[in-house]
């Protein structure tokens, strides 16, 4: 990154830092840019660059993931021109917190596409109708959670209590067989959806005597988005343990979604390399709960929260890396 982006970043937290929450004045014409951004991005992806199915090779993968947050980055400058230096870092600790607890999410992915034997170049395909329904959910998810907040500002310890909790049970969880199709969503599915086991390039139903069944595909994104509600559950009151306004909460959350499918081509592989990943996400929730439910009586800069999340994942990442017991 250009030194010129990293001051201009510092200079964001260092703003944000002095604010207690910022109170944005929405024009009419904010929410209809938003969208249509991440509409147009979204066509351009499945119309242009992924119209025909194939397989994600590691180069494309890190050009897309480089691409993704770019954009990303580049949209935190239009907040900082129409809302200011503390909306800007809002932003920034929104995407970074999403971003980072959305990588167990790629790793359930990989479990799934395993599972279910899907071949690679029709797994891009489940994944973009998979992020398109998890920006609809997470829209629901952050409105709904906002306006409880707002009216009844005691549940922010609620809140905080609860991702403290699920920051301990990731510490304590290790890894454990599952088999996705005895899960109980996977039994009302095939009670409920006339099935195939049998795959039709990358469509989500085929026919088949005559009959209009559901590919193996379709199953997969039912869990796909259902592991994404999830997720969901964590990472929405962990972002709005940052910011309170919607719009910012639902931008961090949707640009850091969108490149989550180019990450999960980059890392579904290397689950084994990162042993130490997980606690530090652990961690991570935790300490966001412990910020949202002292956030009742004191706000933590944005400034020292991004440090510390920043620190706890470099530290995880890089004592991984060093751990040559798993690269045996």
């Amino acid at each position: 990154m250009p030194l010129s982006a990293l001051a201009t970043a510092g200079q964001l937290l260092a703003a944000s830092s002095k604010s207690h929450g910022v109170d944005l004045d929405i024009a009419g014409w904010h929410w209809p840019v938003l969208i249509g951004i991440l509409a147009l991005m979204l066509l351009v992806d499945i119309l242009v660059i992924h119209r025909k199915a194939h397989e994600v090779h590691t180069r494309e993968a890190l050009i897309e993931s480089v691409v993704w947050i770019s954009l990303g980055l580049i949209f935190s400058l239009f907040i900082l021109w129409e809302f200011g230096t503390s909306a800007a870092g809002e932003y920034l600790g929104g995407y970074l917190i999403e971003k980072s607890l959305s990588v167990d999410n790629v790793f359930v992915w990989a479990v799934l596409f395993a599972h279910f034997q899907v071949p690679k170049m029709y797994q891009h395909r489940v994944l973009f109708w998979g992020i398109f329904g998890a920006l609809a959910m997470r829209i629901c998810f952050i409105f709904a959670g906002v306006a409880i907040i707002n009216t009844f500002k005691i549940t922010l310890i609620f809140f905080g209590l609860f991702l403290l909790y699920s920051g301990i049970k990731l510490l304590q969880t290790h890894d454990e067989g599952f088999d996705p199709s005895k899960s109980k969503a996977m039994k009302i599915f095939h009670r409920f959806v006339p099935s195939t086991d049998e795959l039709d390039g990358q469509k989500l139903f085929t026919i088949k005597n005559g009959k209009r069944l559901a590919t193996p595909l379709l199953a997969v994104l039912v869990l796909v988005e259902i592991t994404d509600v999830v997720f969901a559950v964590d990472s929405v009151p962990a972002v709005l343990a940052v910011t309170k306004e919607q719009y910012i909460a639902f931008a961090s959350n949707a640009f850091a979604i969108l490149g989550l499918r180019a990450l999960y081509f980059l890392l579904a592989d290397m689950r084994d390399r990162f042993k130490y990943l997980q606690t530090g996400l652990g961690v991570i929730l935790a300490f966001v709960g412990v910020k949202m439910t002292i956030s009742y009586w004191w706000h933590m800069p944005i400034a020292a929260s991004l440090t510390v999340i920043a620190l706890i994942l470099t530290v995880s990442i890089v004592a991984s890396v060093r751990d040559k017991s798993a690269l045996q």
